[in-house]
């Protein structure tokens, strides 16, 4: 019997191909006596074969499913087929080609169906969902039969129950009976380790044989053999499938799901059916999971958090081009996701007091929605249209080869295809009506809680439900510039499933929502976006709690645009983030963002908890933590261009003078605790260099000197120690307190080799001794190097005073018959010979850096000293007659500053972010990088020539 409704679908859009298929179709129609069948159908069957090579193939590889199909009502073929699947016995072996080759005969009969107008999308799906529950079910009793041949399961045979306390449950489209053609079929597999237990042998391991069973059923759907495939299977939508076993136990599902479930798991137990195994242990796992997924009170942030579902899709404005070619009709914009969010989200917030909105079905919850007056009629009526073109479009595309793919075809012949399969022999008009009906769906459902805060980004969507990535996020994440979206994409994910502290708590996830988008959208426009994500990472991991640091961040976007700037820019702070993630307090500190002149306290703090901590180590460890949050706000100042380069300098350094003034005294006492007291003596702590001249960067060591005085047979109480004894060990006390790795990290590196005799006398010096030292053995650079001491702690505020008036005197002593000039000039020429400048971002050693302005800063300084005119440790103001010289060394001090601030090393800024570029820009007061290249070889090249005319070449012997 021919089926007489069985109708065109369209134009014939090759009829080379369906006269192709129709050559082998004839010869076995003539052979077995059905021609007249087939040739009565050929008009419907002729645009089906000449668009889709995978029908064409089905019908030439199997003629007699082929005249079943045309001669059965299909309900009653697919009743036959059903059964014949049900029926199936025996071992995977047993089942392997039977079930492939059902399987081939229900695509041809549900295409044809669908394609001839007999069947309704309802029809065309549930017959597809149908035949996967009776598909999953055999292959289910096969392993379980083969399990049960090789002795691993006890249990008597049972069709409906194969492993007593193991199930799975059809999730997605499959369990709402909504299966498109090529899918595959989504099941989170379950069990009771009791029940299983009981049926396996004694000593089993009842996690490996339920893995075993799970991986075994999926290899006899999903493996490709001569006979082609079942189905493709999916066992990700489980509670965190990244980290947890193919079966998961149904307490610890439970206890997931109740503790970091999350809102688009809520949304997918919407369609959850029992549909393999035990049940009644499904039912009761369903049945203990209604209160996670159906909840009757919501407060507002839950709400919008339910709501983030929806808004992490990109909208675009009226008008923004929806083009056909390579339109994704599931996941693109106005796909069928939309309309399912547009539910589903609705159905979350509702559905929790209102039982009659919780249909698994998108069509009917649609219309309940609309019947409770949640959604107007005509919207409904629209998107539910919509809803069903695009499922029919779906089929089509994946019509042509049986692929699981969603995306209409760039290629306008292959479109064509399409077309001709949906009834449209104009491509022009086809795309035409395509791309309308996406713009309709993309304005709906852009209309869903308008006006709330958007969670996609400028550059695109951003969603991060489900197991797998989702293409146009990727999409957005390549356009951000990242260069591994998917691990990007993943990592997300994993900080959604509440596998770092910041986001384990339900409070915690809902925040994240909303700030991931922001995340990645200013990552992005750091201009280095993989760096940034990099250490934002290592911080975000790093927190002990994220709800309150993620609601400062959402509520202070400049503070999170400053954060991410530095994971951009600045390693060294970002380093100093993620090791240290409490450092981010430190910016809520009222003090964090009063200048730096100000005295806010701070450096008291850190003397008194450095006097009362209870050991050394404690007062080391109390005063590094203090001085991590300074040097972090004082870094954070320099990059935002809140304080310039001399203000960084004199900031560095007057937090280095607080903690030798915080740490030199507990080094006393601990040194007394060790050898005993030593009355009459005193200390006083000389900085030199940069400290000394308070010139210091983020990455400036301490050039320190100690010298003492006492009574000549003064020696401790305790161990009987000399002054020179003593105070070498406290010396080194003070050293170690500054530079020694403690569980807070380090201060300092420390270095002595500028104290009188470095090479071969003590650490600490008696300070008759220096002057000795400097009237009979310093060389000139000895005194150079005096030009830029200063006290920064003593004991004795009067032996302090009588340092500082003993180091003015040696610089002014005269020096009869010493060229200071010329001893300079070779010094700094041995030097550039030895410790060249290496390229041209080195400020200190290139030719007309740094190092060439002091030089001539202290020579100048020696001059003034020896003719008893004024003395300074500043460099600049040592250079006031040397206006070249000044301006290079301002400069070049502006661009250590930053480069201190964020780095560690000295990096090469061509190789770093354009942000970078621009922020040494401005601290070199250009406005391009460029700019300032060119601005630094022009400095410099006067202050060489400066620098020659005031230290003149010398040629030894002339």
């Amino acid at each position: 019997m021919v089926m007489t409704s069985f109708s065109p679908c369209g134009p014939v859009f090759d009829p080379g191909a369906a006269e192709r298929a129709r050559e082998p179709l004839g010869e076995a129609a003539e052979a077995d006596g059905w021609r007249s069948t087939l040739d009565a159908a050929w008009p419907a069957l002729a645009p089906v074969f000449g668009a889709s090579p995978y029908l064409a193939g089905l019908a030439r590889r199997r003629p007699s499913s082929l005249r079943l199909i045309l001669e059965t009502q299909p309900d009653l073929r697919l009743a036959a087929l059903l059964a014949e699947t049900e029926a199936l016995t025996g071992g995977a072996d047993d089942v392997r080609a039977p079930l492939r080759r059902l399987k081939a005969d229900l695509h041809l009969l549900t295409a044809l169906a669908d394609l001839g107008a007999v069947w309704d999308l309802d029809a065309v799906t549930g017959a597809l969902s149908r035949f996967a529950d009776a598909a999953a079910q055999c292959a289910l009793r096969a392993v379980a039969h083969d399990q049960r041949e090789r002795g691993r399961l006890l249990s008597a045979p049972d069709a409906d129950n194969p492993v007593p306390g193991l199930f799975g449950l059809a999730m997605g489209k499959h369990g709402a009976f909504e299966l498109n053609y090529s899918s595959d079929i989504d099941l989170s597999l379950f069990y009771d380790p009791d029940a299983v237990a009981a049926v396996l042998p004694e000593g089993a391991e009842v996690q490996r044989f339920v893995d075993r069973m799970a991986q075994a059923m999926a290899a006899l759907l999903q493996e490709r053999t001569a006979d082609g495939y079942v189905f493709r299977v999916d066992l990700r939508l489980r509670p965190d499938p990244s980290s947890t076993p193919p079966v998961v136990a149904t307490h610890r599902a439970l206890a997931y799901y109740e503790s970091v479930g999350q809102n688009w798991e809520r949304a997918a137990f919407i369609k959850a059916r029992p549909v393999i195994g035990d049940m009644a242990e499904a039912k009761a796992f369903l049945k203990a999971l209604v209160p996670f997924v159906w909840r009757r009170s919501l407060d507002y942030q839950a709400i919008l958090d339910i709501q983030s579902i929806k808004r992490q899709i990109h909208v675009h404005k009226t008008g923004d081009g929806l083009e056909a070619a390579g339109a994704n009709v599931k996941l693109g914009r106005g796909g069928i996701r939309e309309i399912e969010f547009y539910t589903q989200t609705q159905q979350l917030i509702l559905g929790g007091r209102d039982r009659a909105l919780r249909s698994p079905r998108t069509l009917d919850a649609l219309a309940a929605l609309a019947a409770a007056g949640h959604v107007p009629e005509a919207i409904a009526a629209e998107l539910s249209a919509a809803y069903e073109r695009l499922r029919r479009l779906e089929h089509r595309i994946q019509m042509l080869d049986d692929e699981q793919t969603h995306v209409l075809p760039v290629d306008p012949v292959r479109r064509g295809m399409v077309a001709a399969l949906s009834g449209q022999g104009d491509l022009a008009a086809f795309d035409g009506s395509v791309e309308t009906l996406l713009t309709g769906v993309n304005r709906r459902y852009g209309e869903l809680f308008e006006g709330e805060e958007t969670l996609s980004s400028p550059y695109g969507s951003l969603v991060f439900t489900g197991v797998e990535n989702d293409p146009e996020t990727l999409l957005t994440l390549t356009r951000m510039g990242f260069s591994d979206p998917a691990n990007v994409a993943d990592t997300i994910r994993s900080w959604h499933h509440g596998r770092i502290p910041a986001t384990r708590s339900a409070r915690g996830r809902e925040l994240f929502t909303r700030l991931a988008p922001r995340l990645l959208t200013a990552v992005a426009e750091t201009g280095a976006p993989d760096a940034a994500f990099r250490r934002f990472a290592v911080f975000f991991a790093g927190l002990s709690a994220g709800v309150q640091v993620q609601a400062l961040f959402l509520n202070q976007p400049a503070l999170f645009a400053m954060v991410l700037g530095v994971m951009a820019y600045a390693p060294r702070l970002a380093r100093t983030l993620g090791r240290y993630p409490a450092a981010l307090d430190s910016m809520l500190d009222a003090r964090f963002q009063t200048p730096l002149g100000a005295n806010t306290g701070l450096f008291d703090q850190m003397a008194e908890e450095a006097h009362g901590a209870p050991d050394f180590e404690a007062a080391m460890n109390a005063v590094r933590r203090l001085h991590r949050d300074q040097m972090f706000r004082i870094g954070i100042q320099t990059l935002t261009g809140r304080i310039g380069p001399d203000e960084a300098g004199r900031a560095h350094t007057a937090l280095a003078d607080a903690v030798i003034a915080a740490l030199a005294p507990v080094a006393a006492a601990e040194t007394v605790r060790q050898g005993g007291a030593l009355v009459g003596g005193s200390l006083a702590v000389v900085a030199l260099g940069k400290s000394g001249s308070r010139e210091m960067t983020a990455s400036s060591d301490l050039d320190l000197m100690t010298v003492y005085d006492a009574p000549p047979e003064a020696a401790t109480d305790g161990k009987g120690w000399a002054a020179g004894v003593f105070y070498s060990r406290l010396t080194q006390r003070l050293i170690a307190a500054l530079s020694a790795h403690t569980a807070e990290g380090r201060l300092y590196e420390v270095d002595m080799r500028l104290r009188p005799g470095a090479s071969k006398g003590p650490v600490s010096l008696r300070l008759s001794a220096v002057a000795e030292y400097y009237a009979e053995e310093a060389d000139t650079w000895e005194f150079m190097a005096l030009t830029r001491a200063r006290v920064v702690w003593s004991d004795d505020p009067d032996f302090a005073a009588r340092t500082m008036a003993t180091l003015e005197a040696i610089l002014r002593r005269p020096r009869p018959g010493v060229e200071v000039a010329a001893d300079a000039r070779r010094m700094r020429d041995l030097m550039a010979r030895e410790r060249p400048g290496q390229g041209p971002w080195d400020l200190k050693l290139a030719s007309g850096g740094q190092v060439d302005a002091e030089f001539v800063a202290q020579v100048r300084q020696l001059a003034s000293a020896a003719q008893g005119g004024p003395l300074t440790v500043s460099t600049l103001s040592a250079l006031k007659d040397d206006p070249a010289l000044a301006e290079a060394w301002r400069l070049q001090q502006a661009l250590n500053q930053v480069l201190g601030a964020a780095f560690d090393d000295k990096p090469d800024p061509q190789g770093e972010p354009e942000g970078l570029r621009a922020l040494l820009a401005t601290a070199g007061g250009c406005k391009t990088f460029t700019q300032l290249e060119k601005r630094l070889v022009t400095v410099r090249k006067r202050a060489r020539a400066a620098f020659d005319r005031v230290l003149k070449p010398v040629r030894d012997g002339v």
